[in-house]
């Protein structure tokens, strides 16, 4: 039994282009898609008070412990942080007033937190008599 004859013809294949509307829109890449520049996510801060502290909690990922910068001035608390890359800058106003001498601070896998001791007010009591 003798096989047929085969043509020696290169078979050339075009690249699979999927018709237009073959994909729903949420599935397609945007066209620019990696060529505008993202900004990075703004620091989550949140603040507790107790009965003889304040607590702000500050998730900034992303900068060494000597770079970042505390500063308590009457009511006001600055933070900031500097890399080559990026920076970072915050002010916040305290519910209460704080004794600026008074902070213990821990910085741990990005997550800065900040104890600050309240000021008592000492009321004088005005008696009659």
């Amino acid at each position: 039994m003798t096989c047929p004859k085969r043509n020696n013809r290169a078979f050339r294949f075009e690249k699979f282009k999927p018709p237009r509307g073959l994909y729903p829109r949420s599935f397609r890449l945007p066209k620019r898609f990696g060529k505008e520049n993202l900004k990075a996510p703004t620091p989550l801060i949140d603040v507790f008070q107790e009965k003889s502290w304040i607590t702000i909690v500050a998730e900034i990922a992303g900068f060494n412990r000597e770079t970042l910068r505390i500063d308590v001035k009457d009511q006001k608390l600055t933070l900031s942080a500097k890399t080559k890359e990026r920076r970072y800058y915050k002010s916040l106003n305290l519910p209460k007033v704080v004794i600026p001498n008074i902070i213990h601070t821990n910085y741990k896998n990005g997550v800065l937190e900040i104890r600050l001791r309240r000021a008592l007010k000492e009321e004088t009591l005005n008696r009659v008599g």
